[in-house]
């Protein structure tokens, strides 16, 4: 439009008149409030498209939050009701065997069938503690009245009688408590998940959890020392996506890096205020 008023102002000719002088001015005047008037337009138009795409992205994220939330409320109904069953279920079962054996040992006057005995019923015992230990993890109702620590040192002190020759907790820092104690849960949850596939996968020895409390930010970090992995090459499983999500839904950043040979290390990074 200002290529097109150029155009026409150098093939007009000069007004001599004042009435034509005003026409002129009068065009130009418009010419400048029509052009004006596209570019409030466009700017408006463009302010009220990038609000529908922005009201569009966060109502995606509403919904996959709501879709994380509702599976994550779905794994831990499930894990509480198996951490039922093994206490009240398989436990029971195991106390009865023991039982039973005591008894029998006590009808037998052989000294090698006592022993042999009597080394079943200690095995009966040994893992009639680990399954009672196990279910009080699986329920978040027995974890947040233990707390977060003691969950986390439990879940330690049994997976090294399993196999670990270390499981270490380490805590820096002033505790602060947490204000959303479902993200605690959360939290727990993600941290079994790496102590789990550090179980099955990587072959470690030793483990260890660092909580750093700061005055704003909790910074958690997990570690094995087992055979690693490379992560380009690794396509993410169900349990790092797992992971990964519940760390959204509590507005955390969650890294993981590993090398062949150098274990794993997950580090969390929460916000407490």
């Amino acid at each position: 439009m200002i290529n097109y008023l150029t155009v026409f102002l150098a093939h007009s000719q000069p007004a001599s008149t004042p009435a034509e002088r005003y026409l002129l001015v009068y065009m130009i005047m418009v010419l400048i409030i029509i052009t004006a008037l596209v570019v409030v337009f466009f700017v408006v138009f463009q302010k009220r498209k990038n609000k529908l795409l922005l009201d569009r992205i966060k109502q995606q994220q509403a919904f996959e939050k709501e879709i994380v939330l509702a599976q994550t409320e779905s794994q831990e109904q499930t894990l509480k009701n198996i951490g039922w069953e093994l206490h009240d279920n398989v436990g029971q079962l195991l106390a009865f065997a023991s039982m039973q054996l005591s008894i029998l040992k006590t009808q037998f006057t052989d000294s090698d069938v006592k022993d042999k005995f009597k080394d079943t019923s200690d095995a009966l015992k040994e893992s009639l503690k680990e399954v009672r230990s196990l279910s009080k993890t699986l329920n978040n109702e027995v974890v947040l009245n233990i707390g977060f620590e003691k969950s986390i040192n439990n879940e330690l002190d049994r997976l090294k009688r399993l196999k670990f020759t270390s499981a270490e907790l380490v805590i820096k820092g002033d505790k602060v408590e947490f204000e959303n104690r479902k993200h605690e849960i959360i939290i727990f949850r993600i941290l079994q998940e790496f102590l789990s596939n550090s179980v099955k996968y990587s072959e470690a020895k030793n483990l260890k959890i660092v909580l750093e409390y700061q005055p704003k930010l909790m910074i958690i970090t997990a570690s094995d020392d087992g055979i690693g992995f490379d992560m380009d090459s690794v396509e993410k499983g169900s349990g790092l996506i797992n992971m990964q999500s519940r760390a959204a839904l509590i507005n955390a950043t969650l890294d993981l890096y590993s090398k062949p040979n150098e274990g794993v290390t997950l580090t969390l990074r929460y916000p407490t205020s």
